[in-house]
């Protein structure tokens, strides 16, 4: 159970959990024990960042999210029946009480010693003001989200490691690293497929290879009930968001 502390104690708490690690721990790092407490739960989820006109330009952990509030950077922006409602560190972390109690199946959380604190979807920076980057970066990451884990020719879903990066046009053929031309393969396809195009090989493609508008992992993450919030926030008709 959770222990009554103070504003002061809240923050003496939560500071020993965010300053234990980084947003990516690597194997043989020595954490705080307040830090390896909290690993494994909420403190490693996403959390959509917002500049300070509520447009949205990055995703983080909640670990990073909270070192920004603790430091009075960024607030927490909570969407709520259509309405967005704004708290500080301190008033979160009252709210975060009442959310433990009447609906904690809402909610990533991040363990302390002392207390727990459910961590925020969205927060809002107050210092910045840019617009955030339109282009999805071309990377293994975003391809293998984009085709969902499914080989583009069969059709099959399979885990990221029997999956490989094909040239629809071959590069001996002219084809370039493109959205256009790239798509995920299954090694047994890929092997078929060889150094020819889909139509020499005798194959086709399950979908057309396109650009995404936005970052496809963010539109993974959007069809989960926790992230609903994150909608509110995404034009896909106008900007992508960039991951950090």
């Amino acid at each position: 159970m959770s222990e009554r502390l103070d504003h002061r104690g809240r923050r003496t708490a939560l500071n020993g959990v965010v300053a234990g690690g980084s947003d990516e721990e690597g194997p043989g790092k020595l954490l705080s024990p307040a830090a390896a407490y909290a690993i494994g739960d909420g403190i490693n989820a996403k959390v959509l960042v917002l500049n300070k006109l509520y447009m949205a330009i990055r995703v983080i952990s909640a670990r990073r999210a909270f070192s920004l509030l603790l430091r009075d950077l960024a607030e927490v922006i909570h969407v709520e029946d259509g309405k967005y409602l704004s708290y500080d560190y301190e008033t979160w972390a009252e709210i975060s009480e009442l959310q433990r109690q009447f609906e904690p199946e809402r909610h990533d959380w991040v363990r302390t010693v002392h207390f727990d604190i459910a961590a925020p979807k969205v927060i809002r920076l107050f210092g910045y003001d840019r617009m955030p980057q339109q282009r999805v970066k071309l990377n293994r990451r975003n391809l293998f989200a984009r085709d969902r884990n499914c080989c583009q020719y069969c059709a099959r879903s399979f885990p990221t490691s029997e999956l490989s990066i094909d040239h629809v046009i071959p590069r001996a053929q002219g084809g370039v690293d493109s959205w256009e031309n790239l798509v995920c393969a299954c090694v047994r396809c890929n092997a078929r497929k060889g150094g020819r195009t889909p139509g020499q090989a005798g194959m086709s493609l399950a979908n057309r290879p396109t650009r995404p508008r936005r970052n496809p992992l963010i539109s993974v993450r959007l069809g989960q009930e926790k992230y609903a919030s994150w909608k509110a926030f995404l034009d896909n008709a106008y900007w992508s968001v960039e991951l950090k």
